[in-house]
């Protein structure tokens, strides 16, 4: 007889482990597969999905330690702090990444072993529905299980006839192993990946063009942080080109010769020594065997889900880049939680207008709800509270005030639409407007709301402040 489980989460990223986790605590006897080794030395699936080892953790340790080094090169003679011209190991960079990835992945593990998960190696397939629930085959095993929570999140998108190699040709897993500064880098792709694996290298010495399809930059977010960050990209050195069209692409041992068209039809050829293709993500579905059960997938290959993440199969939810939505980790989470919940009977929701969005990129960019073309294009009648960080004595003091904080509320019942930061611990700084959003807070409450001074947070309340053209500071 066939092992069963109350639930079985197929796949160990951030929606399907924490998924695992809450639905164990909850009482549930639960299971998780994972079959993804991510490089092993053993070969063996490792758990924390894309996120956490090929993803923002790993990104996030090459980002800190590129920004220490142009902080040294750059920026520590303001402060009267001389060390000399710094020079950066790629090795021992790569390795503390690494290390980071191997305590996080392993500390799932450990996390499982606490709420008693049962790990199980394999890639999850569906067989067929049973009177328990569902029959998934994992490995050569097949186990039954009550409820099923699909959560194998995305894979890069690679582009037609550019073969990656992740040596010279690199998606987003290959750009974290880079073994040697590139004297050229191209990148396809202005997005998320594109900005932050570009500033890595380019602090690090890289001349770095980044070549975009669209013809507006960041378009995702609200237009001032748009054009703020295109201007101090620019000035750091980031070469960032809109409107291309992207022709051949001639990989070898010595580099890589790339074809375009830019957004006035002149063709013109790149030649680098590396190419990061980040050109978006792709939801993983192969392998589910989803037309055995008739499991419902929309056009571009998610799994079909309500709101509440239901399948249109009893019993069966997912979660996180497999379905609908912004593919980020805490959205996964989010979601998984939910569902682990809802699964128990309670009444669980996800709030989807307060998911924020972050680019760890220098400086940081961050938002949460309606950006203002948003507002303009559905006719909302809206105020905005804007205050720049060159207003803030902390950020003074830390010799880092690009950027600003804008707020945007609605005009008759002052409630924040959204909030959107460019600058220094943005990545934090949302969460305060993520919470007044989530309760319906108003500018006001966040005006009376008494802000540690100094503090960056101060600009935060400042912005709120402006909403009513009554900033204190500026």
């Amino acid at each position: 007889m066939s092992r069963q489980f109350d639930v079985l989460v197929i796949g160990g990223g951030p929606g399907g482990y924490v998924g695992a986790i809450r639905a164990a605590q909850l009482g549930f006897n639960v299971a998780c597969c994972e079959s993804n080794p991510y490089a092993d030395p053993k070969g063996e699936p490792r758990l924390g999905g894309t996120c956490l080892n090929v993803g923002c953790i790993p990104s996030k340790a090459l980002l800190h330690t590129s920004h220490l080094f142009e902080e040294a090169g750059h920026g520590f003679a303001a402060q009267g702090i001389s060390v000399g011209t710094p020079k950066i190991d790629i090795p021992t960079m790569v390795g503390r990444k690494n290390t980071i990835v191997n305590q996080l992945t392993g500390g799932i593990k450990g996390l499982f072993k606490k709420n008693k998960v049962t790990l199980l190696n394999g890639h999850g397939s569906f067989v067929a529905q049973s009177e328990g629930g569902w029959q998934v085959k994992v490995g050569e095993e097949v186990v039954e299980a009550k409820n099923v929570i699909i959560a194998t999140g995305s894979k890069a998108r690679h582009l037609p006839g550019v073969l990656v190699d992740n040596k010279i040709v690199c998606d987003n897993e290959g750009a974290l192993d880079i073994d040697a500064v590139p004297k050229k880098l191209a990148i396809i792709g202005a997005g998320v990946i594109g900005l932050e694996m570009g500033s890595v290298w380019r602090r690090l010495g890289s001349e770095v063009t980044i070549l975009e399809a669209l013809p507006e930059f960041l378009s995702v977010a609200d237009v001032d942080v748009a054009k703020e960050a295109a201007k101090v990209f620019a000035k750091q050195g980031l070469n960032i080109q809109l409107g291309v069209t992207i022709g051949e692409v001639k990989a070898s041992k010595k580099g890589v010769s790339l074809a375009y068209t830019d957004k006035d039809g002149k063709e013109l050829k790149l030649d680098a020594d590396r190419l990061i293709v980040s050109v978006g993500r792709i939801p993983n579905t192969d392998g589910l065997n989803a037309e055995a059960v008739g499991l419902k997938l929309d056009e571009r290959g998610r799994v079909d889900v309500d709101s509440h993440c239901r399948t249109n199969l009893p019993g069966v939810w997912a979660v996180g880049d497999v379905v609908t939505g912004p593919m980020l980790a805490h959205k996964a989470m989010e979601e998984a939680v939910m569902v682990a919940e809802l699964m128990d009977g309670q009444s669980a929701h996800c709030n989807f207008d307060t998911i924020p969005w972050v680019l760890y990129t220098s400086p940081e960019i961050a938002w949460v709800g309606k950006t203002e073309q948003q507002l303009k294009a559905d006719g909302v009648a809206y105020k905005v509270g804007k205050i720049p960080f060159a207003a803030n004595g902390r950020a003074l003091g830390m010799g880092d005030t690009t950027g600003f904080v804008k707020m945007l509320a609605d005009a008759q019942s002052d409630r924040i639409l959204g909030m959107h930061v460019i600058g220094a611990n943005a990545s934090e700084l949302i969460s305060e407007g993520v919470v007044a959003m989530e309760f319906g807070a108003a500018s006001e409450d966040l005006a009376r709301i008494c802000h540690a001074h100094p503090t960056l947070s101060e600009v935060v309340h400042e912005a709120a402040l402006a909403c009513d053209k009554r900033p204190l500071h500026f």
